[in-house]
């Protein structure tokens, strides 16, 4: 057995013992599901020290692959286990990122390409603006939503695979959920075969939202990893075959699928307003990200939040709150929004065709760590 199949091998025992506990999932995509039965790991101290040992095998082997993912695996089971790092070596080890955060010029600069494009749509800036949007987007009722998706699932998709250049079969199941948890949709699978679950205490639905879903989590993260998968079916891949949102490659993930309206609909201009309002959004919540790691009180957090973003309510700024300062997955993993979401707009503003089309077709082929897309 390869060091790459070690590391699969103690990460699916990780994910029989999260899971058996009733915890979340380690694995988010198997890219390379098997048929054997998976034996849970007897305790995570068990798998701090095996991952420990494959860390150090990978470092001297000169294995790249195996070591970036197992270094984030090892940041992100620590964390699980009680340490609590400084943000910006934590950030590092699991998302490949530094996060060095977004100067005020910066984010008025995103937040007056965000007006403008809602300026297009008729819709003005300030407290009313979720209200006055969703009218624009047009009404969706909560049991239409998952026909609504799949539907604009089908007609973008020709366009997708056309940019990706990609032909990986998948199929998609959509379930409605109600959990008390940040997210509104969440994507999972095994090889080919994806769930798109709605939460429904989080999701808004609108005909806009479902076309901009469609892509985010239908074209983006389920064709992106079912093609993941069918490479790995079709190659000896020397990358980990197991996404995890603890990992360095969640940078490109979600980046990409928050901006594909950018390349994918740039005619549409509410789908491009949300991008931009969401672009904006992220690295507001970036700010608000680094403020709770570094000490600053919650009072000034939460004060500054609602300058920034008077249509937010005090929920909204409580639950990023605790979310990014209090929970080891999410002070990683939420990260990658921001920081995903400012390459990818930035790439779709500046880059020249080609480029934007070979980065993507490269995305669509092996999962890519920050500074494999820099490099390209």
């Amino acid at each position: 057995m390869n060091l790459r199949d070690e590391v699969e091998t103690v990460l699916r025992a990780w994910n029989a013992h999260e899971t058996a506990r009733g915890n979340a999932a380690i694995i988010d995509y198997d890219c390379h599901p098997i048929d054997e039965p998976v034996s849970a790991a007897p305790n995570r101290l068990w798998v701090l020290a095996r991952l420990t040992d494959l860390y150090q095998r990978a470092q001297d082997s000169g294995q790249r692959h195996v070591l970036d993912r197992v270094r984030a695996d090892l940041a992100y089971l620590r964390a699980v286990l009680g340490e609590h790092p400084p943000l910006e070596q934590y950030i590092r080890d699991t998302q490949g990122c530094d996060p060095t955060g977004w100067t005020d010029e910066q984010l008025s600069h995103r937040r007056a390409v965000a007006s403008k494009a809602l300026d297009t749509i008729g819709v003005p800036w300030g407290p009313n603006l979720d209200t006055d949007l969703k009218k624009i987007e047009g009404a969706l009722s909560v049991e239409d939503a998952g026909d609504a998706i799949q539907a604009a699932a089908k007609e973008l998709e020709p366009r997708v695979r056309e940019l990706a250049a990609t032909t990986a079969p998948y199929t998609l199941t959509v379930e409605s959920v109600d959990v008390d948890a940040y997210w509104a949709y969440w994507l999972d699978g095994s090889g080919p075969d994806a769930r798109l679950r709605l939460n429904l205490r989080q999701a808004r639905f609108t005909q806009a939202r479902a076309r901009q879903f469609a892509l985010h989590e239908v074209l983006g993260h389920a064709l992106q990893c079912a093609s993941y998968a069918h490479h790995a079916a079709t190659e000896d891949v020397p990358w980990v075959r197991l996404m995890s949102v603890h990992t360095p490659y969640q940078v490109l993930l979600e980046g990409l699928a928050q901006a594909l309206p950018l390349f994918v609909t740039p005619e549409d201009p509410v789908l491009v307003a949300r991008v931009r309002l969401a672009h904006y959004a992220q690295l507001v919540l970036a700010r608000l990200h680094l403020a709770i790691n570094t000490g600053v009180p919650i009072e000034q957090c939460a004060a500054e939040t609602r300058t920034l973003m008077p249509h937010w309510d005090d929920d909204e700024i409580g639950d990023a709150l605790a979310d990014r300062g209090a929970d080891p997955l999410l002070r990683s993993y939420l990260w990658s929004y921001p920081a995903g979401l400012d390459w990818f707009t930035s790439l779709a503003d500046n880059a020249i065709p080609q480029a934007i089309g070979g980065l993507i077709r490269a995305a669509y082929q092996d999962p890519l760590i920050p500074d494999s897309l820099a490099a390209l």
